[in-house]
């Protein structure tokens, strides 16, 4: 099937240039497809595909040090980082847009909303991510990220790492996918696709209460359509992380998807689709 979008490239303040898939026509409706720390845009190909035929207009950006963006040659992977990169984004676009952010996507968008860093946004979606996050589910996607740091003799064997990881989720027969997270460097191994800096803050608790600081307090300034969409199987984000979410933005609407774990969309994608479809034809009046 002939793909609906182009790749484009985006530069940062800081001077790095950011990849994002970009579909759909110039009148529609912006939505913004942000993918999870240790991600690449390619886990939204399914979403990205189905809402460019649904009228949108579809940017879905790999983060610095994700994919194939440049990862910053000085190690600079802070929140803040991410929010300025994602404003350069919003500022290129003839209109507000809705926000869909998955664990790392969804801490950006819901700081720099709630700390107005970000332009305005029409609507935000949050996938898997709540201010108070489940410690033990946090540290099992730290300690895979931090794991294997020498890379994999062979595809086979990061795969292998993948199923140990996600063992609800049924093994691919193809690599295609698997590839699009993997470099092959010179010595013939094969290493994730981002830059291990990034969790060089991540794994001190400090970092992350701050973090859940920062998120519990912006989101008791957002005041645009929220959806929160947890899930049914997260080891990160339980039932009582997303009532705590409820009493600070009363307004949301919540959405827990059967037989998903924290990797909602790639776990059940085409219930995952049907929610952020209904939510986005609420949120900008159809298309």
């Amino acid at each position: 099937m002939a793909e609906h979008w182009q790749e484009t490239r985006f530069k940062t303040a800081s001077g790095l240039t950011l990849t994002a898939d970009v579909g759909g026509p110039e009148t529609g409706q912006p939505v913004i497809l942000l993918h999870g720390g240790g991600q690449t845009r390619h886990s939204w190909r399914r979403a990205l595909s189905e809402l460019v035929a649904a009228g949108h207009k579809v940017i879905s950006p790999d983060w610095r040090g994700h994919g194939e963006s440049q990862w910053c040659p000085n190690g600079r992977y802070t929140l803040d980082d991410y929010i300025a990169d994602l404003g350069l984004i919003m500022d290129s676009l003839p209109s507000a847009p809705i926000l869909v952010g998955a664990s790392l996507g969804g801490v950006v968008s819901l700081v720099g909303l709630g700390e107005q860093q970000l332009p305005f946004a029409r609507a935000i979606v949050l996938v898997d991510v709540v201010p108070r996050m489940e410690p033990a589910g946090v540290k099992e996607i730290i300690d895979f990220m931090s794991a294997n740091s020498d890379g994999f003799v062979s595809i086979d064997a990061a795969a292998d790492a993948v199923a140990q990881y996600l063992p609800h989720r049924p093994r691919r027969s193809s690599r295609d996918g698997l590839l699009k997270n993997l470099r092959r460097r010179s010595n013939g191994r094969y290493y994730w696709h981002w830059d291990p800096a990034i969790h060089s803050n991540a794994r001190s608790p400090d970092y992350i209460e701050a973090m859940a600081r920062r998120m519990e307090a912006a989101a008791r300034l957002i005041n645009v359509p929220t959806l929160v969409v947890r899930g049914g199987d997260s080891r990160v984000v339980s039932a009582e992380g997303v009532a705590h979410l409820a009493e600070l933005i009363p307004h949301a609407c919540y959405v827990d998807v059967a037989g998903a774990g924290h990797m909602v969309a790639g776990d059940q994608n085409d219930g995952f689709n049907a929610v952020i479809r209904e939510f986005l034809a609420s949120s900008s009046g159809g298309v």
